[in-house]
């Protein structure tokens, strides 16, 4: 089912538009039955889980971090990590990095905008986010290399809410990129859309959908 899932989802996405496989909570046969459709990009959200899937799955995996990443926890990931969605502080930015640094590493980073009208939901406002790029601090950071922005819209049924968030989204983005990335090939990720509401994020502009039940269906806690 699984290999079937994934051609299905293929054969939706135009191109240069990238599924994220979240296998977060799946077990490494799942991922293993992916990898063999020809799956190459996976998301998981737990620090140790994905470092511990890293270690026993294949090396050509590109690992990405999709969920609240705490400070204390960068360290374990730096060394494999291919990008890293949700950079919800400056702080956060900071510390990716410092240990970055420390590993001689660049690593690519997504910054997380708040888009959905939940509390529960991380990530910088508009405002707080150019008041960031404004400061241009940002420039002296060697060791990451912002590549874009990531949302997530409100988890409801509401599908024209959905499609408004995805939207404004999309607009800042476009603002972003021409008035501080114009020059930079790498600034051109937009990762929205799971897999409830990633038919809408593609109509939106993202370049990324992180797609998790649709592929390995509903997850074992």
């Amino acid at each position: 089912m699984i290999e079937e899932n994934i051609k299905q989802i293929l054969s939706e996405l135009p191109e240069g538009v990238r599924l994220v496989a979240v296998s977060k909570f799946h077990p490494n046969e799942a991922i293993e039955e992916a990898y063999k459709a020809g799956q190459r990009v996976f998301g998981e959200s737990k620090v140790q889980e994905m470092t511990g899937k890293y270690e026993s799955l294949p090396k050509d995996i590109e690992w990405h971090f999709i969920g609240h990443l705490q400070s204390n926890k960068i360290k374990y990931i730096i060394p494999y990590v291919s990008l890293i969605h949700g950079v919800d502080s400056y702080k956060l930015l900071v510390e990716i990095n410092k240990q970055a640094a420390k590993a001689d590493k660049v690593i690519n980073c997504l910054l997380q905008i708040h888009i959905a009208e939940e509390e529960t939901k991380f990530g910088f406002s508009f405002d707080e986010c150019r008041e960031v790029f404004h400061k241009e601090d940002w420039k002296e950071l060697q060791n990451i290399r912002l590549c874009g922005l990531m949302g997530m819209a409100t988890n409801t049924d509401d599908r024209k809410q959905i499609k408004k968030e995805f939207c404004f989204l999309s607009e800042f983005f476009k603002e972003v990129k021409q008035q501080w990335f114009t020059d930079m090939e790498s600034f051109k990720e937009l990762s929205m859309g799971m897999s409830h509401d990633y038919h809408l994020a593609i109509e939106s502009g993202s370049t990324l959908v992180r797609i998790g039940s649709n592929i390995f269906g509903e997850r074992v806690y």
